[in-house]
């Protein structure tokens, strides 16, 4: 974490919200065209990268708040 509060979060973090964007704009993309399969792919790449983002502790580096200095 970082100590001045900033919610850059770490790579591996990014890297699992990205493996989750994929998988939603694949199934996505599958949903209108009617292609069942690209959609359940997309599922499953969304189900995959929130396994890895729990895998990589994703929630550990957030920082919410920051106490104020007195």
């Amino acid at each position: 974490m970082s100590a001045g509060g900033s919610h850059a979060g770490d790579p591996k973090s990014w890297f699992a919200v990205s493996v989750v964007m994929i998988g939603f704009i694949v199934g996505g993309v599958g949903l209108p065209l009617g292609n069942w399969v690209l959609f359940w792919a997309g599922v499953a790449i969304v189900a995959a990268g929130t396994v890895l983002g729990a895998v990589v502790r994703i929630m550990a580096d957030v920082v919410v708040a920051v106490p104020p200095k007195i």
